[in-house]
């Protein structure tokens, strides 16, 4: 079965704007977080996706909201923003004058949770959604993403501190079991504006591997005809 899933960071927060990390505190849209949120949905075609998930942070579901998918939200715990324990709302700066070489990916947070701690439970999602297959739809947060990323393909989470992540952008993750290897990321950080310019069949319903074999058709291959037995 083939699987896309749809990352999608909810819109900025005047948390997001300032560099605060926003963990469990629940922080609106901006006005500006909101109109990221309504362009991405335009941009998607609504009736693909098989299901459409959600952080319990209203952000996130506000953002799925905004995209004209929360008839078909499902919220999910495991979803959530990592849980920053005692930096919950200090800025990286703040955080570098008690402790200068900190980085969340490789060090954590103390009174919340540790990349092994976020690793399992990125884990546990990513074991559901390979249960399933279509194009679904993931609604959740930017470290989250970063490091669901990593676990998708494999990584440490370590490796999510590579990938940058906007507000109110779309990540495409795919599961091909046939493939080899099966986990790939075909899309990444994309904003509203520049989907136009990105070569992703957004409202294809073709499985990856029609997709995959047309486009080698394209290019020349042809397909062996079996031979009728005498």
């Amino acid at each position: 079965m083939a699987l896309q899933v749809f990352f999608i960071p909810h819109g900025e927060t005047e948390w997001s704007v300032t560099g605060r990390h926003t963990g469990k505190t629940e922080i609106p849209l901006t006005g500006h977080g909101e109109e990221e949120a309504r362009k991405l949905g335009v941009r998607l075609v609504k009736d693909r996706f098989t299901h459409v998930f959600s952080s319990p942070r209203l952000r996130a579901q506000r953002t799925c909201e905004l995209m004209g998918l929360a008839a078909m939200m499902e919220v999910e715990p495991d979803l959530a923003e990592w849980d920053y324990g005692e930096y919950e709302g200090l800025r990286t700066a703040e955080i570098r004058k008690a402790s200068r070489d900190w980085n969340l990916f490789h060090d954590g947070c103390p009174g919340g949770e540790s990349p092994g701690g976020i690793a399992t439970r990125i884990d546990r999602v990513i074991a559901w959604l390979r249960k399933l297959d279509g194009a679904v739809a993931v609604f959740g947060h930017r470290h989250f993403g970063r490091s669901f990323a990593a676990r998708w393909i494999g990584a440490d989470v370590a490796w999510g501190g590579h990938l940058r992540l906007g507000t109110a952008s779309l990540s495409i993750l795919e599961w091909e079991p046939s493939s080899a290897p099966p986990a790939a990321i075909s899309l990444w950080n994309a904003e509203a504006a520049h989907l136009c310019d990105v070569h992703i069949p957004l409202g294809d319903t073709r499985s990856m591997k029609q997709r995959a074999l047309e486009r080698w058709e394209n290019e020349g291959g042809e397909i062996p005809i079996p031979k009728r037995a005498p």
